[in-house]
């Protein structure tokens, strides 16, 4: 219910360059680019609150705790659910299935991970430490949640909202409710496009007894709760702009968002689910980078010194 990379069995040992190369690709390290930018929206503006200036260390140390994170998160994912990989055609060539990455090589990886999301959260602040145990368990309870709920892609998006959270956090060690209206509008919306990925699994879902919303209540009802989740991020991402006194160009970014979401749900159909990829690869890709550089823009506009 996840999205695919498929991997390719080498006979033969690896060499250790082989492996790493197997690992990243497993956990598709380039799938930062959905939350990655969000974390930076929060972490820049919390800047911007504070003392007007970029603190490259501190935004640099968020990159990586984001990253450790996630790919500890992904690796998780893989190795729990790598047995219901190997039943589903569509993920059937994933490397914990295929062997291009072994399981022992699986747990390293994500063990190096978390490390290093520990360690910069350690450097960041005491508070960040603290709270990084957290932040740790949706990650592990997601793959189990496909399980037992049939909404297991509310406990994705619960996961993904902690980002701009941890990143105000980060900068400032004090709460934040702006950030977290802006994770609550990060994880309603992942949790929506994790609603319009798992359609393409609704057969396999079905016959092997795993859970989702699409495997439970059929593709049109999916898709009519991702339009309703990406419409209340859109509400959200409103509310955020208004509690942060954003300006000209953040509100440009949110009439981009809006136009990308329903490019989005006007190419997937409940029969026609051929241009799915496109939805959920390169349209919510776009919405990241794009709302980023539109919000980056109105914070350099406003002051925030370089």
């Amino acid at each position: 219910m996840t999205s695919a990379a498929e991997g390719v069995l080498s006979p033969g040992p690896a060499p250790s360059s082989g492996k790493v190369k197997a690992f990243l690709r497993m956990v598709l390290i380039e799938h930062s680019v959905f939350a990655l930018p969000f974390a930076y929206i929060a972490a820049l503006t919390a800047m911007f609150q504070l003392d007007g200036n970029i603190h490259w260390i501190r935004l640099l140390l968020v990159t990586v705790a984001m990253v450790g994170l996630r790919t500890f998160a992904m690796a998780c994912n893989r190795i729990i659910d790598r047995e219901i990989d190997a039943r589903n055609p569509r993920t059937a060539g994933r490397e914990l299935v295929t062997g291009a990455v072994s399981v022992r090589s699986a747990w390293t990886g994500a063990g190096v991970a978390v490390f290093f999301f520990l360690g910069a959260a350690a450097l960041l602040n005491p508070l960040c430490l603290a709270l990084a145990p957290i932040a740790v368990v949706p990650m592990v309870v997601y793959p189990y949640g496909k399980r037992f709920t049939n909404f297991p892609h509310a406990i994705l998006g619960l996961a993904q909202a902690m980002g701009p959270v941890g990143a105000w956090l980060a900068v400032t060690g004090e709460w934040s409710w702006d950030a977290v209206i802006l994770g609550l509008a990060v994880g309603v919306w992942i949790g929506g496009f994790d609603l319009i990925f798992a359609c393409q699994d609704v057969a396999a879902d079905r016959a092997h007894g795993v859970k989702s919303t699409p495997a439970r209540f059929g593709v049109p009802a999916a898709l009519y709760g991702s339009r309703a989740c990406h419409a209340v991020t859109t509400g959200l991402l409103v509310w955020y702009a208004l509690a942060a006194h954003a300006g000209v160009f953040f509100w440009t970014g949110l009439v981009v968002v809006a136009g990308a979401f329903l490019y989005e749900h006007s190419i997937v159909k409940p029969r026609d689910l051929s241009r799915l990829n496109r939805a959920f690869f390169t349209v919510n890709g776009f919405i990241g980078i794009a709302l980023f550089v539109c919000a980056l823009l109105d914070l350099l506009v406003r002051g925030l010194t370089v």
